[in-house]
């Protein structure tokens, strides 16, 4: 298992770990009974949901199956970065100097995943990506791997079922940063290739965002529907507003990539959100039997629906546990990434597999509308893709 071999005390260490360009890690193998991980995840803040629902995640996989692979005991090391990059970056430092973890894990926004790539290049470790969705994150470290899902995956696919499903005229609403950037980016391509018009055009804040002016301005550009893309987290207060400024009494229709609908927020929106159109990777509805499985464990141990972070994270510890057997125990970081390139297996979503030239996820993308079934608000598939690749990604 790689160690970090500095010499320096903690506080230098991290400073010469800021210094990327003067001083490369070196890490030695060596053998040990432990495999740390570093679980970085936004507990407070607005993207508090999401990491509540990575960390859960986690601790019922493990719950499930064990804290020993391979002969190695499993130690999870959770830290909050508050969604804030910043923090994002010195808390990995700290995990990789301090703490000596052989995998970091994690990140619930793209800056975050972006912060930490240079320190796993470097450190040569693992990063393992179970929520931030930007295509370019696995092309900044070769020890990225991702078991979330890419906004391109999505976006290309709703751009093309709004243009059949005859919605003419779109306004979009989506944040200002690079997830955003790529939802609109790729949505918008498709959707006027087949034909269609968009509108009107809004970048909101990240941070604590107020909807309603923004609202007020795609209600007056009368669209058929709006296309909205806000992170994990944020649909909640996004279907607030949309009801409050009577959107969902105008006869504009929502749709989007599936961030916007969460399940885990979906049963607090009330009925302004039915028949809302998505596309995404999960639903807690998906029929399959694991997905059952998954979806009453969850609900026993948390009290509470899991949601695609929730998959996200439940796939990410797998995919190390795998990785861990395939290699008898051997942690290294170039030994562990080469063990995830191609594996594949049964999620709750649906297979999934390891993209071994990309090193990202390839998955079932589903078409979904929001229905009431047994008095509780749902995401319902109606349309599948199949082994979705990342359209957003360059390949040779």
């Amino acid at each position: 298992m790689g160690r970090l071999r500095l010499g320096l005390t903690p506080a230098i260490a991290v400073v010469a770990l800021a210094a990327t360009n003067f001083m490369p890690f070196a890490r030695t193998a060596w053998a040990a009974d432990t495999v740390k991980i570093g679980l970085i995840v936004p507990m407070t803040g607005g993207q508090a949901s999401t990491g509540k629902q990575l960390d859960n995640a986690v601790k019922l996989y493990i719950q499930q199956h064990g804290d020993v692979v391979a002969g190695k005991k499993i130690e999870i090391i959770l830290k909050d970065d508050a969604a804030n990059p910043e923090n994002t970056k010195r808390l990995a430092q700290e995990l990789i100097v301090n703490e000596k973890v052989d995998i970091i894990a994690g990140f619930g926004i793209t800056p975050a995943a972006l912060a930490a790539a240079p320190l796993a290049t470097q450190a040569k470790i693992p990063e393992i990506v179970m929520l931030a969705g930007t295509s370019i994150i696995t092309e900044r470290s070769p020890y990225i791997v991702r078991t979330s899902f890419t906004l391109a995956q999505s976006s290309t696919i709703i751009g093309d079922w709004a243009a059949k499903a005859g919605i003419k005229k779109v306004a979009t609403l989506t944040s200002d940063y690079a997830p955003g950037n790529d939802a609109l980016k790729f949505f918008k391509a498709h959707f006027t290739a087949a034909g269609g018009e968009i509108v009107e055009e809004v970048k909101v804040p990240l941070a604590n965002p107020d909807f309603a002016p923004f609202l007020q301005r795609m209600k007056d550009s009368r669209p058929d529907a709006m296309f909205v893309f806000v992170p994990g987290g944020q649909g909640g207060n996004f279907m607030k507003q949309f009801s409050e400024r009577g959107l969902d009494r105008s006869g504009i229709r929502v749709i989007g990539p599936g961030d916007v609908m969460d399940d885990d927020l979906l049963n607090g929106m009330g009925d302004a959100a039915l028949g809302t159109v998505t596309a995404h990777m999960y639903s807690a509805a998906h029929p399959s039997q694991a997905n059952k499985d998954f979806v009453n464990a969850y609900k026993k141990a948390f009290n509470s629906r899991p949601g695609f972070v929730a998959v996200g994270g439940y796939d990410g510890i797998h995919l190390i546990y795998d990785a861990l057997k395939k290699t008898g125990g051997k942690a290294d970081g170039d030994t562990l990434v080469d063990a995830m390139k191609g594996m594949s297996w049964e999620s709750p979503r649906g297979p999934i597999s390891i993209d071994p030239e990309t090193r990202d996820i390839v998955q079932n993308i589903y078409i979904r509308k929001v229905e009431k079934l047994d008095g509780e608000l749902y995401n319902v598939e109606f349309e599948t893709f199949d082994a979705v690749k990342d359209p957003g990604k360059t390949r040779n």
